[in-house]
């Protein structure tokens, strides 16, 4: 059950992350992903069968010491921006974003509910369980995607960020992102760790 819990919640978080991609893309101008059909909380107009579904379980199931997933990304044209710098900086920003909302607000929601209304019928162990896997996935994909890897949105503000003279750098970035990207899932994810277990402690006031 747990697991099929956290396959739910991991999946409805990368959607809301994904769409907020669409809604900043269209406040700088750029209706790509509303002519896609991808401004919609639908699951199955984002699901990646491997990363949404197939990945996540079989991390669930072998009790891999890291978790993610990931969406069919959100379509758009950086050329239609009204402000292609900063656009694409609010763009990529804003899946993070929208998943450091969700956590502090699932958070503090498990925080006063413990503090003030732990005698209420509904507090009971599955909800609190639910808002501990709210907070936990999404601090965790807003952690993980603020790594300057490609195609990570960390990647994307800092690419927009540097100098032009950089570009070499920023070529080789994103040239080798995907290896990068694995490398850094082996041998240093568990470094996101006490990022996470501070920032879970923080907004809840409770341990991981």
């Amino acid at each position: 059950m747990d697991s099929i819990f956290f396959i739910a919640i991991l999946i409805m978080s990368i959607v809301i992350h994904e769409v907020a991609h669409g809604f900043a893309a269209l406040y700088f101008g750029d209706r790509t992903a509303l002519y896609a059909g991808r401004l919609t909380l639908n699951p199955l107009k984002h699901l990646d069968m491997f990363g949404s579904v197939l990945l996540p379980l079989v991390l669930v199931i072998t009790q891999a010491p890291f978790l993610f997933g990931w969406a069919k990304p959100v379509p758009y044209n950086p050329e239609n921006l009204n402000n292609k710098k900063w656009g694409t900086v609010a763009v990529a920003s804003a899946g993070v974003l929208s998943n450091i909302f969700l956590a502090v607000f699932f958070g503090l929601i498990l925080r006063f509910s413990l503090h003030f209304f732990a005698s209420l019928p509904f507090i009971t162990n599955d909800f609190i369980d639910i808002m501990r896997l709210i907070v936990m996935v999404n601090l965790g994909l807003a952690i993980f995607n603020l790594m300057p890897i490609p195609p990570l949105d960390g990647s994307k503000i800092l690419f927009e960020l540097l100098p032009r003279s950089m570009y070499g750098i920023i070529s080789f970035m994103e040239q080798y992102g995907l290896i990068l990207l694995l490398l850094f899932i082996v041998f240093f994810s568990d470094y996101l760790y006490p990022i996470l277990a501070y920032s879970y402690q923080l907004i809840t006031g409770l341990a991981i």
